[in-house]
């Protein structure tokens, strides 16, 4: 076994990534306060194909410094807008024809490995603050919530190891 170099990776460049087809995922990120986690996002939304990221609330925005030291160079690559309410985001996604989910513990939910993309249907995924998780006022927009099942004794996840979990169970289930 041997480690790939960058140049055997054979990676598009930024324009090039620009114009390939997109996984037909969203991602919205509801007041997430790390710059540190917002980058991170934007790596993971790279390495799948993710439409758009949407970034809402005190969400920071590019060209953060946090957000650059973990994106590396990817929100060159991924498309991005910045709206001041996530309610809006969502309202426009829906209208754009996105079934929007949030990724949230809530009492009505489906539990992530249950939920089944419809072919030919656009998703966008909701990821809430770091410590509050999704506003109620999104949630209550939202089509419905999806759950990352958990064992251990906290109550949550890191909102960037929750995207990217999300984004992968998305991305392995819409290329089978």
């Amino acid at each position: 076994m041997k480690k790939l170099s960058m140049d055997a990776l054979n990676r598009p460049s930024a324009a090039e990534y620009q114009k390939q087809k997109k996984m037909p995922v969203a991602l919205v990120l509801d007041n997430v306060r790390s710059g540190l986690n917002v980058g991170s996002v934007f790596r993971t939304a790279d390495a799948f194909s993710v439409e758009k990221i949407w970034l809402c609330g005190i969400t920071a925005q590019p060209p953060h410094r946090e957000i650059l030291k973990t994106a590396l160079g990817s929100t060159e690559s991924v498309p991005w807008e910045y709206v001041p309410e996530t309610s809006r985001a969502i309202r426009h996604l829906q209208a754009s024809g996105f079934r929007v989910f949030a990724v949230e513990q809530t009492t009505d939910k489906i539990w992530l490995q249950d939920f089944v993309p419809a072919p030919g249907e656009k998703y966008a995924f909701v990821l809430g603050n770091e410590v509050d998780g999704v506003q109620e006022q999104a949630l209550a927009l939202c089509d419905g919530a999806v759950e990352i099942p958990q064992s251990g004794t906290k109550h949550s996840l890191n909102v960037s190891v929750a995207a990217g979990i999300v984004v992968w169970e998305l991305a392995r289930k819409l290329s089978a």
